[in-house]
Order: C-alpha cells, then sequence, then structure tokens
C-alpha cells in the first residue's frame, strides 16, 4: 500500500475511460502525474482480470470503487471477486438507488443496506454510502443523511463528498466527524462561485476550509483522500494535477 493518502476517482475522468485501451491510456497519465492510488468508477466495458493487470502494471493501487447497487444484491460474490483481483478493500455506491428515494423509503434503505454491508464486512471488507447535498433536506423534522448514520449498522460506512455537503448548507468538517470511525474514504471537491453562481472547483482553488476538512479526516480515521470534480471547467486532467499540487502544499 502507498504512503501517500491521495487518490483520484476515475469518474472524474469518465469520458477517457470508455474503453480498454482508453483505460490502459489514462491509467498510465494518471500515474505519470504523480497519484499512485485511484478509484474505480464509471470505466466502460472490461475484464476484471485485464483491468487488474493494467492497474499493476503501472504499479498504482485501487483505493476503494463506486459499483452498482443491483450487483450488490444479486451478484455480490463475483463482486468481492472482483475486488480481490484489484487488492481492493473499500466498495462504495454513488448515491440510494431508486425506489427507495422517490418513495421516500429512508428507514428501509438503511435496513437493507445494512444486511448487504454486514456480509461485505465478514468478507474482510468495507462498504460506504457517498452521499449528495439533497441528503441534507429534512424528513419528519431530521436530516436525511442522520437518518442514514443513526439507523444502519456499523458496517455500514460513509464517503463524505466535502462539496455536496458544503452545497447543502453544512459544514463538511462537522459531518467528517459525525461519522468517525466509519469513514475510510473522504471525497476532496472544492466549492467555488463565478459569476454569482456555485460551481465545482480543484482542491484549494475555491473556498473550502480545508485545514478543518483535514484535521476532521484525521481525527475521524480517514485512510484516503480522493479527489473527485464531476465537472471541469477545462481539461480534467489540468483539474486533477491542479488539485494534486495543492493537495501535497497541504502536506496532505
Amino acid at each position: 500500500m502507498p504512503d501517500t493518502k491521495i487518490g483520484v476517482t476515475l469518474y472524474t475522468l469518465r469520458d477517457s475511460v470508455r474503453t480498454p485501451s482508453d483505460i490502459a491510456h489514462t491509467l498510465k497519465r494518471v500515474k505519470s502525474m504523480g497519484y499512485d492510488n485511484i478509484q474505480l468508477s464509471a470505466l466502460g466495458p472490461v475484464d476484471p482480470k485485464e483491468l487488474a493487470d493494467m492497474i499493476h502494471s503501472e504499479g498504482l493501487y485501487v483505493c476503494a470503487t463506486h459499483v452498482a447497487y443491483d450487483r450488490l444484491e444479486s451478484d455480490l460474490d463475483a463482486l468481492l471477486e472482483e475486488h480481490r483481483l484489484w487488492n481492493c478493500k473499500n466498495i462504495a455506491i454513488g448515491g440510494m438507488p431508486d425506489p427507495y428515494r422517490s418513495e421516500g423509503n429512508y428507514s428501509g434503505f438503511a435496513k437493507d443496506v445494512s444486511t448487504i454491508a454486514d456480509r461485505i464486512k465478514e468478507a474482510g471488507f468495507t462498504f460506504s454510502y457517498h452521499n449528495h447535498s439533497w441528503e441534507l433536506e429534512r424528513y419528519n423534522g431530521k436530516q436525511i443523511l442522520a437518518i442514514l448514520i443513526d439507523e444502519t449498522t456499523e458496517a455500514v460506512n460513509f464517503e463524505i463528498d466535502t462539496y455536496w455537503i458544503q452545497h447543502g448548507g453544512g459544514d463538511p468538517a462537522e459531518w467528517i466527524r459525525k461519522v468517525s470511525g466509519r469513514a475510510p474514504v473522504i471525497h476532496y471537491k472544492d466549492l467555488a462561485i463565478v459569476a454569482r453562481e456555485q460551481v465545482m472547483a480543484e482542491v484549494g482553488e475555491g473556498n473550502m476550509n480545508w485545514n478543518a476538512i483535514a484535521e476532521a479526516c484525521k481525527a475521524a480515521g480517514s485512510e484516503w483522500y480522493v479527489v473527485e470534480q464531476d465537472t471541469c471547467a477545462g481539461d480534467p486532467f489540468v483539474s486533477i494535477e491542479i488539485s494534486l499540487k495543492n493537495m501535497r502544499a497541504m502536506d496532505l
């Protein structure tokens, strides 16, 4: 396992990982700019063994993944075997699937996802839920993210996305502290104001309180700080390189 905690999710580079040859080229570029750790997300069709060979040949470490919820329900054993191929411990989903969300069945989701997460933990892996800003909406007087935290088992971790917490009017550092011991992976994403609108920015180029966030991550026992930028004003490769440079300057 690399010494650095900094990683990047391939979701940011999703237009460049559509084919196996795209993936191989992108992994090489990511490694050459200084990233040692990646999160697998939004890849096009690729054989898991072929992907493992690409990753290992570049000397990259898979610190986490994003997977489809239906595979957790119906294809968990095969999914875990793929993660063994990739030497990846941390499995996450990108958000709450329908019909749980559309029906407001947050307690039902908490119960069902806990059952899956318990199985994942028993197999030696971790499971995390990735938030957006909508989970800070209140349902019967309580924020939905708080419902998920309180009503899931300890096997359910939370991949706190700093931008989306700030976007929803929350304090990222506070929410990271709320899930202390349950936050192995944190998504580092900055928020800036451009033409009076909230936009995603490279880490360190916006207005987030990164000192407070970094301290909260340390206190929470977070292992990985993963760069994610859903939308970039220019070339996503340039954006992730800026984020890496700025995060290194933060002594992460």
